[in-house]
């Protein structure tokens, strides 16, 4: 009899060793993830993950800055010539709060006149118009007050404010405008010729039979003086240059009222003709005028000596202190030039 194998049961498998798994609720089913695929992934485009956003930080919110013209912000040229294009910029820094107090030291000057701090004045041929200072000339007239208060602004308005009213005093300008005789000065001085840079020359003639009073009398001389003055044009140029003559002169020959005018004289000037020379030359010097000069010489200011040069007598000593100075064409013949003279 032949049997039959019966198909062999599969092992029981030891539910023991596996954890049952847990029954989920139909709420949990919908959160349980899918089953990973386990097949060969195929080639997909990743999406880049977001970068994490920054919040800017809050800030203040300004207002924009007031936009301003070049007009306001850029301060219009100077007017210029030579002269003023030699400034430096301290002078320029003087000269225009100077410039700037004009209304004020015309008032000031003359209390009288309730129109004084817009009326325009002139000075040395040169109009100066408080409202409108801007120019190049009256930069130069101004400067030589600043610069012989060596740029104090407070020092050169007083200079300048007493100028005015000394010349308000003697009337210059009405004296200026009236007609003389062409010889009334020159006995005195004569304006001749120019030096190498174009300054004009006055040579001041003190010995012979000169009357030394009438020569420093105010008007006169000052008439004389303002003359000069005409000569310049504080574009090119703004010195002059002299030669004070004394042969003949002796100690004798000046009597005090003629030195206390002289004195007098060459305070005024330094009051109210300042920077205005170049050099000035004493030719012709007596032997013991020169000694009297060099006595006196530690007592002057150093400025004012490097412009002073004292020469003795004769024609060869007087051209050679002259002629670096003054070329023989502009050099009258009695000094040892050719010119003319006078």
């Amino acid at each position: 009899m032949t049997s039959t194998s019966e198909p062999t049961a599969p092992a029981a498998v030891d539910t023991a060793t596996q954890p049952a798994a847990p029954e989920l609720t139909p709420a949990e089913t919908q959160l349980v993830p899918p089953p990973a695929n386990t097949e060969a992934p195929t080639a997909t485009t990743t999406a880049e993950a977001p970068q994490p956003t920054t919040t800017p930080a809050k800030t203040t919110e300004r207002a924009a800055p007031e936009t301003t013209t070049p007009e306001k912000t850029l301060e219009e040229p100077e007017p210029q010539n030579p002269l003023t294009e030699r400034f430096t910029a301290q002078e320029w820094v003087a000269l225009k709060e100077f410039r700037g107090a004009l209304p004020e030291i015309l008032a000031n000057a003359f209390p009288d006149d309730p129109e004084a701090k817009e009326t325009p004045i002139t000075m040395w041929g040169v109009a100066i118009d408080p409202t409108r200072p801007r120019n190049a000339k009256v930069s130069v007239v101004l400067m030589k007050f600043l610069r012989a208060r060596n740029l104090s602004v407070n020092d050169a308005r007083d200079m300048f404010q007493t100028t005015l009213r000394w010349r308000k005093s003697f009337d210059i300008e009405g004296a200026m405008a009236q007609k003389y005789p062409d010889n009334l000065f020159d006995s005195m001085g004569h304006v001749y010729g120019k030096d190498k840079e174009g300054r004009p020359v006055m040579y001041n003639i003190y010995g012979g039979d000169q009357d030394l009073k009438a020569i420093f009398s105010d008007v006169q001389l000052f008439l004389r003086h303002e003359r000069l003055m005409q000569k310049l044009d504080f574009e090119t140029i703004d010195q002059t240059l002299q030669v004070h003559d004394y042969e003949g002169v002796t100690l004798t020959s000046r009597d005090a009222n003629s030195k206390n005018a002289a004195s007098e004289a060459t305070n005024i000037f330094s009051a109210h003709y300042p920077e205005l020379l170049y050099r000035k030359f004493f030719i012709n010097v007596p032997t013991l005028l020169n000694w009297i000069f060099w006595a006196f010489k530690p007592l002057l200011p150093a400025a004012t000596l490097a412009k002073m040069s004292v020469v003795g007598t004769g024609t060869h000593a007087i051209h050679k202190a002259l002629s670096p100075f003054i070329s023989d064409e502009e050099l009258p013949k009695h000094y040892g030039g050719y010119a003319q003279g006078f």
